[in-house]
């Protein structure tokens, strides 16, 4: 029988949250099931749309107490779209979400199911996280996170399932075309005849720009001829930030190696043609879906050791894992990479077809239950 699959979350702009909701929602359409989602909208609500998903534009994910007028909305949607399953990402949408499901009699409510996609603050207001009947953990440094920090969740209700790749939308050794080489050139006149090292990422102070700022000038003053991509969009009240960075840039003596490109809708290319792509978090991030990306083509990858990333790197491509924060052996492995022109091995952890069937048949158990549960 088709389910009804409710996905909430903050907004469809951009990011790897949002990216697994189009991605499990053409999923549930490609096998007969109705994919619902809620969300602040975005760029992303077309490619969602056309894959077949139905899109409810709501602010869900303000930060505000007025947000909460949204519950008797979202609880009058799930009983008139009658829901089966409803899955929340992110902890606004958690909140009016809850509130919504749990208002409901017991036996009209759907399957509540929660992703702890981040290691967010530890209080109650994270805590709506582990609220679900299922918690999804990205990783293990997620499902270990939620372990220690929340022991009223008992461990059998995590479910641990590792995010994916596509290899057929980021096939090992792709080149892009001449057409898009030259107009990448075009723009960025001062990439043409470098080696290219990239940080994928909003520009945010986690990301360890200055990290990579001083690798490239680091490689400079060895003679290295290589020039920095720093590709990803400033967040709202975020320009601060960016200002300080191209300060940096300047003081480095960097104005000539280093390109913003802002956000791009282009990463396999700019994957396909960086050297060296770069994954420095001074924060362990939960998964690490741009350096899954960039192995998937065949680019080496150099990241800190901890969280997600380290996951991946001690899976894939243990060449590049640097431990945290040390500057001599990021520099040391970068030179010696790029020297050796380092090859990534091929692997098959971590696909998306993986993550859709997991997740998919986590839907399908969870329905199942509550048919029997219904007619009890």
């Amino acid at each position: 029988m088709p389910l009804t699959v409710l996905q909430v979350l903050p907004s469809l702009e951009s990011g790897g949250v949002e990216r697994g909701t189009l991605e499990v929602g053409a999923e549930l359409v490609r096998r007969g099931h109705r994919s619902l989602v809620v969300s602040g909208g975005g760029r992303m609500v077309g490619p969602l749309e056309q894959a077949g998903s139905q899109h409810f534009e709501v602010a869900v994910g303000n930060k505000s107490p007025l947000t909460l007028r949204w519950v008797g909305w979202l609880k009058r949607l799930m009983q008139e779209q009658r829901v089966d399953i409803v899955h929340v990402r992110s902890r606004v949408p958690g909140w009016v979400t809850w509130l919504a499901w749990n208002s409901l009699p017991e036996q009209q409510r759907p399957r509540l199911v929660t992703t702890v996609h981040g290691q967010y603050s530890v209080n109650r207001y994270s805590e709506v996280m582990t609220r679900g009947e299922v918690v999804i953990a990205v990783s293990s440094t997620i499902r270990d996170y939620i372990l220690a920090n929340y022991p009223a969740v008992p461990e059998e209700r995590i479910r641990l399932i590792h995010r994916g790749v596509d290899p057929a939308e980021f096939p090992r050794d792709y080149e892009p075309s001449a057409d898009w080489l030259r107009q990448f050139h075009e723009q960025f006149p001062q990439t043409r005849g470098r080696r290219l090292l990239t940080l994928p990422g909003r520009i945010t102070r986690l990301k360890g720009h200055d990290h990579f700022l001083q690798l490239l000038r680091d490689l400079k003053s060895r003679g290295q001829s290589v020039h920095g991509l720093i590709v990803g969009g400033e967040d709202r009240g975020k320009a601060r930030y960016g200002r300080e960075l191209r300060k940096l840039v300047k003081s480095l003596s960097l104005d000539d190696d280093v390109t913003f490109t802002g956000l791009r809708s282009d990463m396999k290319e700019i994957y396909a043609i960086s050297d060296l792509v770069l994954s420095l978090s001074s924060k362990p991030e939960s998964f690490g879906r741009t350096v899954l990306e960039a192995l998937s083509l065949g680019t080496p990858v150099l990241g800190y050791a901890h969280g997600g990333v380290g996951e991946i790197l001690r899976t894939v491509f243990t060449d590049g894992l640097v431990k945290s924060g040390d500057s001599t052996e990021l520099s040391a492995r970068a030179e010696k990479v790029l020297a050796a022109n380092t090859a990534v091995p091929p692997f098959d952890a971590f696909r998306l077809e993986d993550m859709l069937d997991q997740t998919i048949e986590l839907y399908e158990g969870l329905a199942g239950m509550t048919a029997v549960r219904r007619v009890a």
